[in-house]
């Protein structure tokens, strides 16, 4: 079976499917009482949301973001009142919450882009405040004293986060997408994942399977010659080189860590990653009312600093907007936010928290003496990039970039490389904007593969556009974290790879087995391919096997 590739790594073992979810109906016992049956429901969100919050707070890393967003979503005032509103119109009270839940759903749905995400995650609220009012148990990861693949028509931040690698070596999903909430926590976690599998809904509790997270595909019943085959490999993997990045023949490739927090950047520190090559400064912001200070974010900024040594760190600015809104910031309504006002966009609403944060970064480095560099999200022009450089540059930063994640960027990335020292390539929103595809469309899944050739030739652009400007190009998109297509990467002229930490054993050895000039072909021949099918297939014959 084929699906979509979401974390890189090979598994083997019998797929245990998550628990079905209670289901609820308008037939269902009513409560006599309808401000009791109120405060219940009530009651039962604050539970569900203080949950959400516990887990958050043991979380480690992008868990933690999406846990409290989550949480935000289970306190959600506008999602109360309807609840209110229909038990006060005669609805069973479990009912209400369903119905609710699905008509916000439908609204979060049809925004796209990264709102759509907070459907399924809505949906997960919804069931556990059910289950809570039915006094069932909530749907959960299965027991099993051996290790299992886990199976889901979509996996739910609060089940991903609280994987145990050691249990579920696999993760296989019918929906979703590539950089879905589940791609994003498995990668976190190292756990192989593939995603968007319409056939995976066939699969039989207790089957056995190989999945291949790197190629996005599904062994059904493997010999027992194939089951060992997988295991070795994963075997070979935990004895992977460590050390700098490089080719077999001494090529530097610097492998850095994506970062939201200090546990992050810890587990970096671990796994021997070479800086970090994006911190994503959200986790500060989140799940507040109020802008947190300069001196709490120059104290936060600091902590991470000094885990990281002597190592480089890169800084994003707060890429808060679309799905990730901030109460303070009084962001407008917006029916696409992931085309609205959100990353650099947010300084024409609020300067201040831009020019608060550069301020905080440069405190804290002067603090701890790292090297750091700051870069901006969601930049389109010259001007935006000027614009930025000068704010960074006013606050005493010496080294200023920018994310390339919209495709008038890439198109006019020399222009935009004489206002900056630095690029770096987010293939995740440069896919979505470059295909035209939701990324959270499971649909839509197969045009976010980054053996789409499309892509390969928008970061060729990139590259040769920043090569007349002397400006370094990075790429720190969930694409760098696929061995294979990492050399590729190496292959179109990109210096640094940026990917989580744990990925970064798997991405060290694939290029220690291969030349330079072996990422220079396979790049090429990306680009000749007239399918993402093809492309891969020919980038692994150039590249040979590991």
């Amino acid at each position: 079976m084929r699906g979509v590739a979401a974390a890189p790594g090979l598994a083997v073992g019998p797929v245990k499917w998550l628990a079905s979810a209670p289901v609820t109906s308008p037939d269902d016992a009513r409560g006599a009482d309808t401000d009791a049956e109120i405060a219940r429901a009530e009651k039962a969100f604050e539970t569900v949301s203080g949950r959400y919050s516990a887990q958050a707070l043991e979380a480690k890393g992008p868990a933690a973001d999406i846990l409290f967003m989550t949480s935000a979503l289970a306190g959600d005032p506008a999602l109360l009142d309807q609840v209110r509103s229909g038990i006060g119109s005669g609805q069973p009270t479990a009912h209400a919450v369903t119905l609710a839940v699905g008509h916000f759903g439908e609204q979060l749905a049809a925004l796209g882009g990264m709102m759509a995400e907070r459907a399924s995650d809505l949906r997960d609220v919804g069931q556990r405040v059910v289950a809570e009012l039915l006094g069932v148990d909530p749907p959960g990861i299965p027991d099993s004293t051996t290790p299992f693949v886990l199976a889901a028509q979509d996996l739910a931040p609060a089940d991903t986060a609280t994987l145990d690698p050691e249990k579920v070596v696999g993760l296989l999903t019918v929906a979703g997408g590539p950089t879905s909430h589940t791609a994003i926590l498995a990668k976190a976690l190292g756990i192989p994942a593939v995603v968007a599998c319409p056939g995976a809904a066939e699969i039989a509790e207790g089957a056995e399977v190989v999945l291949d997270g790197t190629a996005g595909t599904v062994e059904l019943d493997p010999s027992a010659q194939r089951r060992e085959e997988v295991l070795a490999a994963r075997a070979r993997q935990a004895d992977a080189p460590t050390g700098p990045g490089r080719t077999s023949d001494g090529h530097a490739v610097p492998l850095l860590a994506n970062v939201g927090s200090a546990a992050d950047a810890q587990l970096a520190v671990d796994l021997g990653a070479e800086g970090v090559g994006l911190f994503r400064t959200e986790f500060l912001f989140l799940d507040r009312k109020s802008a947190p200070t300069v001196a709490e974010q120059t104290e936060q900024y600091a902590e991470i600093f000094r885990i990281m040594g002597d190592r480089p760190v890169t800084v994003r600015t707060l890429d808060a907007g679309s799905d990730k809104p901030l109460p303070f910031l009084n962001l407008p309504a917006e029916e696409n936010p992931a085309l609205g006002v959100r990353g650099l966009r947010l300084s024409s609403v609020d300067e201040g928290a831009l020019l608060d944060q550069l301020g905080a970064i440069e405190a804290a480095r002067k603090a701890t003496g790292a090297t750091v560099k700051v870069m901006a999200p969601m930049v389109a022009t010259a001007e935006e990039a000027s614009y930025f450089a000068a704010k960074a540059a006013d606050a005493g930063i010496d080294t200023r970039g920018i994310m390339v994640e919209i495709p008038a960027a890439a198109i006019r990335s020399e222009q935009l490389g004489a206002e900056v020292d630095f690029f770096s390539i987010g293939t995740n929103d440069l896919s979505q904007y470059l295909f035209g595809a939701d990324r959270m469309s499971s649909g839509l899944a197969p045009l976010h593969n980054p053996w789409q050739p499309a892509l390969a030739a928008t970061i060729a652009m990139v590259v040769a556009g920043a090569n007349k400007r002397g400006v370094k190009v990075g790429v720190c998109g969930e694409s760098a974290s696929n061995p294979e297509f990492a050399c590729v990467l190496v292959g179109l002229g990109i210096e640094t790879l940026s990917m989580a930490p744990r990925s970064l054993a798997g991405v060290r050895a694939r290029l220690a087995a291969v030349t330079l000039e072996q990422c220079k072909t396979a790049a090429a021949a990306v680009l000749a391919a007239r399918t993402a099918e093809e492309a891969a297939t020919a980038a692994r014959t150039a590249l040979g096997a590991i």
